[in-house]
């Protein structure tokens, strides 16, 4: 057929774009070639629109192994020995269009990305975004991709150990489902994803690839429209069986010291993974496409190049080692072919049949090679202007705090998640989970070795939508906090980075402005971005979701028995607030889902007194001083009490700030505010040790009555049960074909 500009047109490439491949290419692509870059080309694989950015992030540095973007996750120092590798990526417009499989092969594909490097995957998190609750098509997206996650999760045998959840309207159509993955690796026991050694074959190992996924990185690349449900082969379907198959083959063919490079088949499938191991190793490769295991028959050339079926490995093997590595394979029941071999002329030749259908050098396909880069253009967002016009002093002050209170622990955001979670298995696999007692991030073994980890993802959109800068800023500096109150040292970052159009040039400031923030945090935390995922086009006819850079952390304790834990111990223990305490209800829950305003600036933050308050409540871990640690995040400090309270069905005796709104102290989401008890007979020592921080006295531990100000709210218990009930009663009366019974 012959190939014109309106045909890259309809692989979502541009008449520029296919003038720069003409250029590359010294002549006209034939119609797989085009596939080919339409696939490598595309937003989700090139980034095209992103990279100048990425790069100014902190990238090296801290316990880095690996500088961010030379393999598959980050890798991080643990000391002893182990390294932690750990990635976050997205799968949004997938699940946006069938959400079980969106969400299952999202979990699967992350996990990949941490096995083709040699470790095991430990334990999984997400990070989910849906509209507005009491709508029949957030319950049907919940209800799949919740379904999806935990299926391949249970299934696969790595826990999942934590994650957050948010609705807001913007997330109607386009949900957000990000997908991390945390796994552990011997010194020395690393894979890279690079090919090399003229004549060392290259192998297809794992599931027969069919026609499911195809085109799926350029689907990823463009909006969500009324259309896109029309693209549904686009979806991939995913055998966690098979994948805990092959990544036992994995490990163990690791071990044989035959493998000279691996790469999981993921984002446009074996044009990726051929081109990206070559480019990066300097070389080339041939490729017989008629020996790649099929389930379908009569593949053509461009759909096997770019079908994105899951479970499937690219292994460059030692000569010589073939058998070797088919053995380990047929051992577990998997499919193992060679299908080509290293060249050294940089160039992919691909043959069906032994006709050449497609060469293309590998360096012009990938990132930092021939692929595009674009400095878009940016102008400050005209909703702003709604932002600067908020005046706190309008608001008036609640007349039942009570009342309010009742209120804001029913809402989505802040009730109760346990009929989501209930449905991940967080302790199945290898034992490296911790008791699952409450903390701010999850705390789980590393074995092998001795020590702990905490993880965590986090990011408040809300915050990010106010102000891109700042909102970046608060998502790590919340991250760290999380770690940080669990009673570890903050390691490093990955990222999932999901904005609108990056054609919008008000969506590109959000994106701008946020990896600014971003990138000062981080160096402020020392904690590098070890890698991650940009997600753009997460945007629908209504406009574009709110900027959500979600953070993913990593943090180290040096023994599983310094966690710290949120719940409050025992009755008479004193409670307080270290941090300080300002009259803001900026962007918080109280103001925009009970008062109804949608545009205010986003909270108080200063990153200077976040890094004090961190390293002060950090130290007090350490030396034992704390019975607990929760920091102030959605709900305010009342929520954070409440929070506390609830692990042990204990309540809390506490006096109100005299100096600030009675509503902001309550409800206020200013940030690096950490609330924390102690044992009473430690009082004299602890004030002392905090001299010159900001910190309060707020009351005490009680058996399980609620008092503040000198009032009874009640039973803890009762306060529960609303907290716990409060989603099936939201439900009630909204039920349909796609209602939650099955959460």
């Amino acid at each position: 057929m012959e190939v014109t500009v309106k045909t890259a047109q309809q692989l979502r490439l541009t008449a520029e774009e296919f003038e720069l491949i003409k250029e590359k290419l010294g002549r006209t692509p034939n119609f797989n070639e085009l596939c080919a870059f339409s696939g490598m080309w595309s937003e989700h694989c090139s980034y095209k629109n992103s990279i100048k950015w990425l790069k100014t992030l902190p990238r090296e540095g801290g316990k880095m192994l690996v500088a961010a973007g030379e393999e598959n996750a980050g890798l991080m120092d643990m000391g002893d020995g182990f390294g932690v590798v750990f990635k976050i990526e997205s799968h949004n417009h997938p699940s946006a269009i069938e959400p079980f499989q969106g969400a299952a092969t999202g979990v699967g594909g992350i996990h990949r990305d941490i096995f083709t490097m040699g470790a095991r995957p430990i334990a999984a998190l997400n990070s989910l975004r849906f509209g507005k609750l009491q709508e029949n098509k957030t319950q049907h997206l919940l209800g799949g991709v919740v379904h999806g996650i935990g299926h391949y999760g249970n299934c696969f045998g790595v826990p999942t150990v934590g994650g957050e959840i948010y609705f807001e309207q913007c997330y109607h159509t386009n949900p957000l489902v990000n997908a991390m993955s945390v796994g552990i690796v011997k010194a020395g026991g690393t894979v890279s994803a690079t090919a090399e050694g003229k004549g060392n074959p290259v192998m297809f190992v794992g599931s027969a690839t069919g026609k499911d996924g195809i085109g799926g990185a350029s689907f990823a690349s463009a909006d969500i429209t009324a259309e896109s449900a029309e693209e549904l082969p686009a979806v991939q379907v995913g055998d966690p069986f098979q994948e805990k198959k092959l990544l036992e083959a994995c490990l163990e063919v690791i071990t044989t010291g035959a493998v000279v490079g691996m790469q999981d088949m993921g984002a446009a499938g074996i044009i990726c993974s051929t081109a990206e191991m070559s480019a990066k190793g300097g070389v080339g490769m041939r490729i017989d496409l008629d020996k790649v295991p099929t389930r379908q028959a009569n593949m053509k050339t461009w759909e096997l190049l770019l079908s994105e079926s899951q479970e499937r490995m690219l292994m460059v093997v030692e000569k010589g080692k073939e058998a070797l590595v088919e053995a380990i394979f047929e051992k577990w029941d998997l499919p193992c072919s060679v299908i080509g071999e290293v060249t050294d002329d940089g160039l992919l030749n691909f043959y069906m049949e032994g006709e050449l259908e497609a060469s293309i050098p590998a360096e012009v396909l990938v990132l930092g090679g021939g692929a595009p880069q674009y400095d878009r253009a940016y102008e400050t967002p005209v909703y702003f202007e709604k932002i600067k016009a908020f005046d706190p002093a309008t608001v008036p002050q609640p007349a039942d705090y009570k009342a309010v209170a009742a209120q804001l622990v029913t809402i989505p955001n802040i009730a109760s998640k346990r009929w989501v979670y209930v449905q991940y298995d967080s302790m199945v696999g290898a034992g490296n989970t911790s008791t699952n007692a409450p903390s701010d991030a999850a705390v789980v073994l590393a074995k092998p070795s001795d020590k702990a980890l905490a993880v965590t993802t986090d990011c408040n959109s809300r915050y990010v939508y106010a102000d891109p800068y700042k909102g970046a800023m608060i998502a790590v500096a919340e991250a760290a906090r999380n770690i940080v109150c669990s009673g570890a040292e903050p390691l490093g970052v990955t990222n999932c980075l999901n904005f609108g159009n990056p054609y919008d040039p008000q969506v590109y400031y959000q994106f701008v402005h946020a990896i600014k923030g971003m990138g000062d945090a981080c160096r402020r935390f020392n904690t590098p971005v070890t890698g991650g995922n940009v997600s753009f086009y997460n945007q629908n006819p209504d406009g574009p979701v709110y900027p959500t850079p979600t953070i993913g952390m990593v943090g180290l304790l040096d023994s599983y028995q310094d966690r710290m834990t949120l719940g409050f111990r025992e009755a008479g223990d004193l409670i307080y607030l270290i941090g300080k305490a300002t009259s803001d209800i900026n962007s918080s829950e109280y103001l925009n889902k009970i008062l109804g305003v949608e545009f205010s600036p986003a909270p108080y933050f200063e990153l200077g007194e976040e890094v004090a308050v961190q390293a002060t409540v950090l130290q007090l871990i350490r030396t034992k001083q704390l019975v607990s640690a929760h920091d102030v995040s959605e709900g305010g400090l009342f929520i954070t009490l409440l929070e506390s309270g609830f692990v042990n069905g204990l309540g809390f005796d506490i006096k109100t700030a005299s100096d600030i709104r009675k509503d902001a102290d309550l409800f206020g989401e200013g940030q690096s505010r950490v609330v924390v008890s102690i044992k009473s007979s430690q009082k004299s020592e602890f004030e002392a040790g905090l001299k010159g921080s900001d910190f309060r006295l707020l009351g005490t531990v009680t058996s399980g009555e609620l008092i503040l100000d000198g009032a009874s709210w009640g039973s803890v218990e009762d306060w529960k049960k609303q907290y716990d009930t409060a989603i099936e009663k939201l439900l009630a009366g909204h039920e349909s074909e796609h209602a939650l019974s099955a959460l």
